[in-house]
This record gives C-alpha cells, structure tokens and sequence, in this order.
C-alpha cells in the first residue's frame, strides 16, 4: 500500500553557497545572460540549497536573487528559474495566489494542489499565503469559487485529514453513503461524499473504495463521472486518484497538459517543480509505464530552447529517455 517513491533532485554534494551565488552573479550581469550555467546550477542543488545561495547572493552583491532572475529573465524559462528558488509552501502559496487572481480563476490549478498535499503540507502552505500575500487563504478560495466544488476545496483547506488511521468496519458503511451519494444526488448527498472523501485517511479510503467495488460493482472514479459533473466532479476524481497512486496523477496531469491543451506551460512547470524532491522520478516511470513514451520524449517534442533543456534538467532524464 505505501508507496516507495522518489524524486529527481537531491542534494548536491560539496556545495559551496558563495561560489553558487559568485557564478549566478556572473551569469546574471551584462547584456547577455549566461543561461546555461543558470540551468546548471539551479537546477542541479535542492531547494534547501538554492535558498542558501539566494541567502549568499544578497550578502555578495546587496541584491534579491529572485528579483534579478525576473529582471533579466522572460518567458516559461523565467517562470522555471524563478519558481525554483521558492521553498515548497511558498510556491504552493504562490501558484494559488495566481490561480486565483486573474481575469479568470484557474480551477485546474487549485483542484492538483489542494487534492494533493499533505495536512502538514496545506497547514504551511496557508502560513506562507498569508505572508507573502497579506491575505487568507480559505477567504480567497471562498470568494473564488461556488457550489459543492467550493465546499470541497474549503474542507481540504483546512489540512483536517486522518493521518494512518484504519477502521475496516466503518469502510463499509462509508462505502455504502458514497453509494447512495452515486444513487440519489442531493445536496446532502454530495456534502456526505465530499466530507468522507476530504476527511478519512488516505489507507481508510483505500478499504472504502474496495468495499465501493464490492457493494456496487463499480469503480469508484467510474461511478463519480456518471454521477457528477463539472470541477465537482473533477476535484472528487483527482481526490480518489491520489489516494490510489499520487505518482500516477500527476502523470494523467502531465500528460493531459501536454496532449490535450496543447502544452500547457503553467501546469506542466509547476508538476515538475513542486514534485521533483518528492517523486518525480516515480511519476517518471508511471508516465512511460502508462502512455508508452517518456515524459523526456514528450517535453523535448513541445518545449524548445533554455525553456526546454531546463524542464529536462529538472526531469533528469538519462539515455534511455530518448
């Protein structure tokens, strides 16, 4: 059931800050810009290192690292090199924030991070909304959104998820009210779907969607796409995949992004981004496992330039990618 996963980006060993910052200040001045060597070594130390060098960078030279790098920088490959030197909850906080604050919001954004993370996760991502933005979160999403799709993401929000806890009796009785929620439809229904779905631990739902298939016969994500629809129906689908099989999820995501909207930027930096420490390398071989091309092979189709050899370097690929 646990999942052995893995990221693409480790630490690096013999990191020296002050170097780092040395070579990025020297990538940086000028005309031109050294984009390579931006590639090279951002992409190359883990985020807790990157915030060293930004650390060094202002004691070397009095200037925001991440403040240059929007200076100098355009484009997708400024939105990687800059997204990089967040720390995970700020970054989190930061792609809501634009998700939200746009002309239109941006329901796929919200839906891939808030069914994703961790009650640890979303209670860090909530501090660093409110620091960076001076705002709160749950009021933002409320205000932004409408109806049982709204109501989920408020209870997912609020990082209130059981954490290991396993009770094989009550699996059956869940799995009998998401049931009828499939049947019946009401509003009342649709509330005691999403609070089981947003509430119990990820193992409990393990045991209620087996205890789902066996009462009705059906798969789970089956039964909410005949029942429901809308970014309702979307957020429930991905809270069930990622329960299943995180890695598995954002390999749909990644691909539907890059297949059926034609790449699309945003969502594709930030999957590669903010899962590249924790299991990128997982949702690697997921990709290839379940469409039969590389997700290397699928970026280096789309993407082209620094913009594409940074996405790669962040992917890690290797030879066999090809």
């Amino acid at each position: 059931m646990a999942l052995k996963v893995q990221g693409t980006i480790f630490p690096a060993p013999n990191f020296n800050p002050i170097m780092d910052a040395q070579m990025l200040g020297g990538a940086l001045q000028g005309f031109g810009c050294d984009k390579d060597m931006l590639i090279n070594i951002l992409t190359q130390r883990c985020n807790a290192q990157r915030l060293m060098i930004a650390e060094a960078y202002q004691s070397v030279y009095g200037r925001d690292l991440i403040g240059d790098l929007k200076e100098k920088l355009s484009d997708h490959f400024k939105d990687v090199m800059v997204g990089l030197m967040y720390p995970p909850p700020s970054y989190d906080a930061h792609e809501l924030w634009h998700a939200m604050k746009g002309a239109g919001t941006e329901e796929n954004c919200l839906i891939d991070i808030l069914a994703s993370r961790t009650d640890g996760e979303i209670f860090q991502m909530r501090e660093a909304y409110c620091l960076q933005y001076s705002s709160n979160l749950q009021e933002d999403i409320y205000s932004e959104t409408s109806g049982h799709f709204r109501d989920t993401l408020m209870n997912l929000v609020q990082g209130t998820r059981e954490e290991g806890y396993t009770d094989p009796a009550l699996a059956a009785q869940d799995a009998m009210v998401l049931w009828e929620a499939c049947q019946q439809k009401t509003g009342e229904h649709k509330t005691m779907l999403q609070m089981i779905l947003c509430n119990k631990s990820y193992q409990q739902l393990w045991l209620v969607f087996q205890e789902f298939q066996n009462i009705s016969g059906q798969d789970m994500v089956d039964a909410i796409n005949e029942c429901y629809d809308g970014y309702f129906q979307e957020l429930l689908v991905a809270i069930v995949l990622c329960v299943r099989d995180k890695p598995a999820y954002f390999a749909y995501r990644l691909y539907s992004a890059i297949h059926d909207f034609g790449f699309h930027n945003k969502t594709v930096i930030r999957i590669l981004i903010a899962r590249s420490e924790i299991d990128l390398m997982t949702i690697r071989k997921r990709y290839k496992e379940r469409y039969g091309k590389s997700l290397f092979h699928d970026i280096k189709n789309f993407a082209s330039g620094h913009y594409e050899k940074a996405l790669l370097a962040i992917c890690a690929g290797d030879a066999e990618d090809y």
